[in-house]
């Protein structure tokens, strides 16, 4: 992290060696896990314009480069929120943004209804601010926000080639919104057609930034050594403030309009909001192949074992448990182990398959259909054990309320008598009219203990019990939660009858339906493993259906056809907003275009439904239900948007048109002057990247219309952010190598490739280690680093020293507050006793790489007439880099104490 001298940020010197004690080639952001994080942050406020939204997601990029890189070839920045996709992925987005602005309506109308119920009863809430809702369905390409991102982003690049050491010799290549394709997707077919050129480092690193889990998957699906993925590190219950009061502790529905309390002594905390350091993990699938190997390593196979190949077998089966493109099989969910059910079957029927399921992206039916109805055969008992699981998780919570019920006290004081929580050494406060405040406190106790004495008897209003009978206890006082009516009783005999019945509105006993569906459902298996091995079959396949077949159901299957129509084309970026978004978010798109959406006359109104109905299926969350949304039908849209098109303006056809990627270099790439002379030259034809002069990148270049060109300037497209007058940066149009149509790339490990040096021990294998402790992920890709670390007589030394009431954030929560050895207060010291802050500032040498050898490295070194050199005597003899500022004083076994206490302290003796 950048580090503060004087207040003012010293920036990072990115080209010096990798932290991480690792070079990595290739880096590949997907910005679809950047923008989002940084349109709605989660312990900062949201930014207030666009501006600042694209200046945060500068920063971002910023963060991940200093993350990771040092003397890097190629940073290929694919910029997905995903670009025009596949017409199977068009429908997941679909159901994405029509709930997501039906999410954002009602919620603002449950805050509405809220805010008016707490003001009519007397409370306290800050002015209402008056402020446009930030609609997250414009980050979808052919929006003007998308639009603008792409501006932002070569505006980004060029002014990091020019300024920025770390990028001096990089080949930048980016790929925005208006080129086809998801952004996971177009990282993938790059790689695939660079592993194809004959000049390829098969020992190239990888490192994939996103957060989606199917980036393990690519990953798996390259068969590079190499690969790692880097993604934030998730944090649930992030403490956020309430919406209509903001402050912390409560969610809107919990509001009860109080008075804010003061934050610090003079409220000088009172809009800060607790702030941690975004921290960062590194995914090495490299790991992940070595506990494949392990797992799926079979014996005495009637064929010769293929690690590769069993590694893509697994990665088809995962496709069952659920992808972007297929809902999951209702039998196998992944949180009951159906990963390992499917491994353990796979492996158990291989033996009688002759073979592997998949070879480079194409399916053997046969061999499915064997493991499909091995599963079949279990899911009778997959449905009652998941009955079983359920009711007794529901048996155990009600337990556990009804002991936090019994358990809690009877009665607690209230008022200036109410306990406090321990440590909380703030004065205390004069008692006022403690017989009055008993006496009140007496009176409150009897009312309750009166009306929870017979929690079914109605009370008159002189609070005397009424003989009129019992009432209704409340909802909130059950024991059990309301469920969602269930149907189906996958647990009962007759559930496929009552599924098919309930979702497909047929009869189980149409077999020519039945067939239709799990013909649909093979398709797509087909489709998907294509789209991750190969590139997409084709543009306009999608699964008709909002739910999946039963494994048993996949009899007969080896027949069926799994080929694809040939030259299919994606949709344009308006016509892809026309078949995701809703009604409510018709103001990203043309105004005629808009109408279609709510014109009752219009052809196509039946796409656009104001509501919808979301099907639990068996699930308890809105969010984790089905959205029974009709599906588009592309050919009466098309129809209807012939007539609406002669009607948009010169930019709106320019943003509408799919664009192509574009490659970056700085005045010191070799590439540079070869790039600069087609422009010189107006060299129109399509030209060969010499691999010579980049890295060995191959690929076909072409002259761009909105070059970024040396000594031109580059024109901010932030008003914040200033032009760049002196640049030296220049761009291209980038195709990548092209193949025949029905070339295969073949999924298996280059020739030359170097297998990674294992990293798992043998205690790794089993679920615990470390004597029975939970297993803690290594830091850093070094195992072999010894961290400094402090006995238990420092330990107790540190305990005598800290201060109790800390409140520092950081990697050592429980350092002195600054100043505590400064303060005139403090203790002298010992003759020849050093200062604990001088043994601390060497723990963690976080420069270490940069400049000296760290102390594990060094060799002990002996003096005449001197002690070894030892760590511990290196780490008391460091610099000094602890600065502490001043505190107010020291109290008893050197604890800091606060002027209250002192004077507290002073009136007791």
């Amino acid at each position: 992290q950048a580090k503060e001298c004087n207040g003012v940020k010293v920036p990072i010197d990115t080209s010096k060696p990798n932290p991480n004690e690792v070079e990595f080639d290739n880096l590949y952001l997907d910005m679809n896990g950047i923008i989002h994080p940084c349109t709605h942050p989660e312990d900062k406020p949201a930014p207030k314009n666009e501006d600042e939204m694209m200046v945060a997601i500068f920063e971002y990029i910023d963060r991940i480069f200093n993350i990771e890189l040092r003397d890097t070839d190629c940073l290929d920045a694919k910029s997905d929120p995903s670009s025009p996709a596949p017409r199977a992925k068009m429908n997941q987005q679909r159901s994405r943004r029509f709930r997501a602005s039906k999410e954002g309506m009602e919620a603002a109308e449950e805050k509405q209804k809220i805010r008016q119920e707490i003001l009519a009863k007397g409370g306290f809430l800050p002015p209402e601010e008056v402020k446009e809702r930030f609609d997250s369905n414009c980050i979808t390409p052919g929006t003007e926000f998308m639009d603008n991102l792409a501006k932002c982003l070569r505006y980004y690049i060029a002014d990091r080639l020019n300024s920025d050491p770390g990028w001096k010799n990089l080949t930048v290549i980016l790929s925005d919104a208006s080129a086809p394709g998801e952004g996971e997707h177009k990282i993938m077919d790059y790689i695939r057609r660079q592993r194809a050129q004959p000049n390829h480092d098969p020992n190239t690193h990888h490192c994939l930034c996103g957060a989606d889990a199917d980036l393990i998957m690519l990953g798996l699906a390259t068969h590079e050594p190499n690969f790692t993925i880097i993604r934030e590190e998730f944090k649930p219950n992030k403490p956020k403030p309430c919406a209509l009061c903001n402050q912390m502790g409560h969610e809107v529905k919990d509001c009860q309009g109080l008075p804010r309390e003061k934050q610090g002594k003079h409220d000088q905390f009172a809009d800060t909001l607790p702030v941690s350091e975004q921290e960062f993990i590194f995914i090495r699938l490299c790991v992940l192949r070595e506990y494949l190997e392990r797992e799926l390593t079979m014996a005495s196979l009637p064929f010769t074992f293929d690690f590769e190949r069993s590694v893509d077998d697994w990665v088809f089966m995962c496709f069952f448990v659920g992808n972007d493109f297929l809902p999951h099989l209702p039998s196998l969910e992944i949180r009951e182990g159906a990963i390992d059910r499917l491994v353990n079957i796979y492996k158990n029927v291989v033996h009688k398959t002759g073979g592997y399921l998949t070879e480079s992206g194409f399916v053997n039916l046969q061999r499915v259909q064997m493991i499909m109805l091995a599963v079949g055969e279990v899911e009778d008992s997959i449905f009652k054990k998941r009955k079983d699981d359920d009711d007794n998780f529901k048996r155990r919570q009600k337990e556990k309320r009804k002991r936090l019920k019994r358990d809690q006290p009877s009665f607690i004081p209230g008022g200036q008598f109410s306990p406090q929580a321990l440590g909380n050494r703030s004065s205390p406060q004069a008692i006022c009219n403690p017989r009055q405040a008993a006496f009140e406190m007496r009176m409150h106790d009897r009312q309750n203990s009166t009306t929870s004495a017979s929690p079914n008897t109605s009370l008159t209003p002189d609070n005397s019990p009424s003989l009129g009978g019992g009432i209704k206890r409340k909802p909130e006082d059950s024991d059990s939660e309301p469920e969602p009516e269930d149907n189906i009783r996958l647990w009962e005999t007759g559930w496929k009858q009552r599924y098919y019945k309930n979702k497909f509105d047929v009869d189980a006993s149409d077999e020519k339906f039945r067939r239709k569906v799990v013909q649909s459902y093979v398709e797509g298996l087909c489709w998907v493993l294509r789209y991750y091995y190969q590139g997409c079959a084709s543009w306009n396949w999608y699964y008709p259906f909002h739910y999946a077949p039963f494994a048993s159901d996949f009899e007969g299957i080896a027949d069926m056809p799994s080929d694809f129509e040939k030259g299919s084309k994606p949709f344009k970026p308006l016509e892809q907003l026309m078949g995701v978004f809703p009604a409510a978010s018709g103001n990203f798109l043309p105004p005629t275009w808009r109408k279609l959406m709510t014109d009752p006359e219009s052809s196509i109104i039946d796409f656009y439904p104001e509501d919808f109905a979301i099907d639990l299926n068996g699930k308890k969350y809105a969010w984790q239900g089905v959205a029974l949304l009709p599906f588009v039908d592309e050919r009466r849209l098309r129809a209807a948007l012939e007539e609406v098109y002669p009607d948009l303006t010169p930019e709106e056809t320019r943003r509408n048109s799919l664009g192509g990627d574009v490659l970056f270099v700085g005045k010191h790439h070799p590439l540079c002057d070869f790039i600069v002379e087609q422009y010189k030259t107006k060299n129109t034809e399509v030209v060969d990247i010499p691999p010579e002069l980049c890295h060995g990148i191959q690929g076909k270049l072409t002259l761009n219309d909105n070059a970024v060109l040396p000594d031109q300037v580059v024109q901010s497209p932030v008003p914040m952010l200033r032009d760049l007058t002196q640049n030296s940066a220049v761009s291209i149009s980038f195709k990548d190598p092209q193949f025949a149509e029905d070339f295969v790339f073949k999924a298996t490990v280059l020739p030359g490739a170097k297998k990674p040096a294992p990293v798992l021990k043998p205690g790794d294998w089993e679920k615990t280690n470390n004597d029975g402790r939970p297993w803690r992920p290594q830091l850093g890709f070094n195992r072999d680093r010894k961290p400094v670390h402090l006995d238990q007589s420092a330990f107790r030394t540190l305990g005598h020293t800290m201060p109790r009431d800390r409140g520092m954030p950081g990697m050592y929560p429980n350092a002195v507050p600054l100043g505590a050895y400064g303060s005139p207060y403090a203790r002298p010291l010992m003759g020849s006793q050093q200062q604990i802050p001088k043994l601390l500032s060497n723990l963690r040498p976080q420069e270490s790489w940069r400049g000296p050898t760290p102390l594990f490295q060094q060799t002990p070194q002996r003096t005449a007439g001197a002690a070894p050199l030892l760590a511990w005597n290196r780490v008391m003899q460091s610099p000094n880099q602890f600065q502490p500022a001043q505190y107010q004083g020291m109290g008893p076994m050197g604890y800091p104490q606060r002027p209250e206490d002192r004077m507290d302290r002073g009136r007791q003796v």
